[in-house]
């Protein structure tokens, strides 16, 4: 996803799950997947918030064959950087399995 006008229509009709680090925007049971990923300017320089969606990013990549088909939008909160990469794993896993946007067969 890159277009403005996407990512707004998620924010405001996709349902929204915090943790610690991220947010996540999503709307399932659409046709196919779409990911954002999103760093505002309180995380820090291009240098951080690039990182921050890097490691968001790789950690999509591992679980994205076991999700359901859908719109997500992932959101760097300021504390991802001062996070490990377990914990943001877990943190990962408790916002995908509290949206439900597992599949059926796996988790």
């Amino acid at each position: 996803m890159k277009q403005h006008k996407e990512f707004q229509y998620i924010y405001k009709k996709g349902k929204n799950i915090h943790t610690q680090s991220v947010v996540l925007f999503s709307l399932p049971k659409q046709t196919i997947h779409k990911v954002g990923f999103t760093a505002t300017k309180k995380i820090g320089n291009a240098v951080k918030r690039n990182r921050a969606k890097r490691r968001l990013r790789a950690l999509f990549c591992e679980y994205s064959s076991s999700l359901q088909d859908g719109t997500y939008i992932f959101v760097a909160k300021q504390s991802i950087n001062e996070v490990s990469h377990q914990q943001l794993e877990l943190d990962f896993k408790k916002i995908l399995s509290k949206s439900k946007s597992f599949k059926a067969d796996s988790q």
